[in-house]
């Protein structure tokens, strides 16, 4: 039988050293080498999990396993590893077969060659929201962007500043983004909840941004050349996958039906061989291998961080510094910003930070799409403007240049931050989600 431990009314302090070694381990080699994933991730978790370990005489080493798998057993924990491996065979299976290229090669075909720039933010909020990921968004969008630099004669730092603020759009909001799903999961709320309040709160930094580019770039026109040929069958499993997820239909139903589409797709058109078809889905699910190994030891190191006391330190301190809901939102915020700076990843960051908002929600009775969407949102402008996380560093390396460059165009993560301070002090949550 398990012993209780006897917990101090505001918690321990030295509960978070496990966190507070992941930081110094991670943040440290990062600054002593330059590279900030010259460190992986899951090794820094590994060895913070077996600090974890060695804290706490009080606990026998047979408890603690008892704890970590009660906390790496949550449901919550394996339904999102779940959710992870399954979006990752439908962006295998739909990468495959050719769908991202046509999207991109459909937004730019359709695009008025005066508002090139305005355009790329606009098919770089599609093509992150169908495919849920900003790194692929970059990824497709960055040399199409260069060339558009190339013709115009406009700066490729606007150029790919406005791919990276359409590709964080998507990051923070689309259904298969893996920061949406841990966003969802760690507070217990639906998808298509959690995306209409996010949405509304977004929704005029979007706008915002459509607006400075335009004005920015106003009188540069560009005529593409060489798109390529792209076919609608091939957009439509993305269009299936998010309106099946806007409509509120099962997660996993519309995630394996999106991969049976793809697949279908794929063989009819010739994009791909039948005997490649598994190989597809099966390097998308390898892709999601990372996130899933890493949430499952953040829930290990949580749960017996949680079981020290280390969370009901940090919820006493909060709740010695913020009074009534918007001050626990904007808690939520900060915190959520806070992990991710020092974590440079956002899925990372909201598994981190999830468990913490959410006793904080229950505490103060915030709706748990609101948090939801406070954790994805605010690690999203974290991770949207860090010169060190993957992003900036991704579009950098495509474009010969440095995150600094690029940072002083990324509009929208700055005006998401803003939109949501402004939402959580003056607008009333039932009033965006229309209840």
């Amino acid at each position: 039988m398990e012993k209780k431990m006897k917990m101090p009314e505001n918690g321990r302090a030295v509960a978070l050293l496990p966190i507070a070694v992941f930081l110094v381990i991670f943040l440290g080699s990062g600054i002593a080498t330059g590279d900030f994933y010259s460190m992986p991730a899951i090794v820094a978790f590994l060895i913070a999990l077996m600090v974890a370990f060695f804290q706490n005489r009080e606990v026998k080493f047979e408890e603690k396993m008892a704890i970590i798998a009660r906390g790496a057993g949550d449901e919550n924990i394996i339904t999102m590893c779940l959710i992870f491996l399954a979006a990752g065979a439908f962006s295998g299976a739909v990468k495959a077969a050719g769908g991202a290229d046509s999207t991109v090669i459909l937004g730019l075909s359709i695009l008025p060659s005066n508002v090139a720039v305005v355009g790329l933010f606009v098919i770089g909020c599609f093509i992150s929201l169908s495919m849920g990921t900003s790194m692929g968004t970059i990824a497709a969008l960055a040399p199409i962007a260069a060339g558009i630099s190339e013709k115009t004669g406009f700066s490729i730092a606007v150029c790919i500043g406005a791919v990276m603020c359409g590709a964080m759009f998507g990051d923070n909001l689309s259904m298969i983004s893996d920061t949406t799903i841990a966003a969802v999961k760690t507070q217990g709320c639906e998808m298509k909840d959690k995306f209409r309040e996010n949405f509304f709160i977004v929704l005029p930094a979007a706008l915002i941004t459509i607006v400075i580019f335009w004005f920015l770039t106003k009188d540069v026109t560009y005529v593409p050349e060489d798109l390529g040929t792209y076919n609608l069958w091939q957009v439509l499993p993305y269009l299936v996958v998010l309106v099946g997820a806007l409509i509120g239909f099962n997660v996993f139903g519309i995630l394996i039906a999106g991969t049976v589409l793809s697949l279908i797709v794929g063989v009819a058109t010739g994009a791909m061989e039948i005997g490649h078809m598994f190989t597809a889905v099966g390097d998308g699910i390898v892709g999601m291998y990372d996130i899933t190994v890493i949430s499952l030891i953040v829930a290990c190191i949580v749960s017996l961080v949680k079981e020290y006391g280390g969370i009901h330190f940090v919820l006493s301190f909060i709740r010695k510094r913020i009074s009534g809901k918007r001050g626990a939102e904007l808690g939520i915020a900060v915190l959520a910003l806070l992990v991710d700076v020092c974590t440079a990843n956002n899925t990372v960051a909201i598994v981190m930070a999830g468990p913490i908002a959410r006793e904080i929600s229950e505490e103060f009775e915030i709706e748990p799409r609101r948090s939801a969407s406070l954790l994805d949102m605010f690690t999203s402008v974290g991770q949207g403007l860090i010169p060190y996380g993957a992003q900036l560093l991704s579009a950098a390396s495509l474009t010969a240049l440095t995150p600094f460059d690029i940072i002083p165009y990324c509009f929208y993560p700055i005006l998401m931050g803003i939109s949501g301070i402004v939402f959580i002090l003056f607008i009333n949550p039932r009033k965006v989600s229309g209840r």
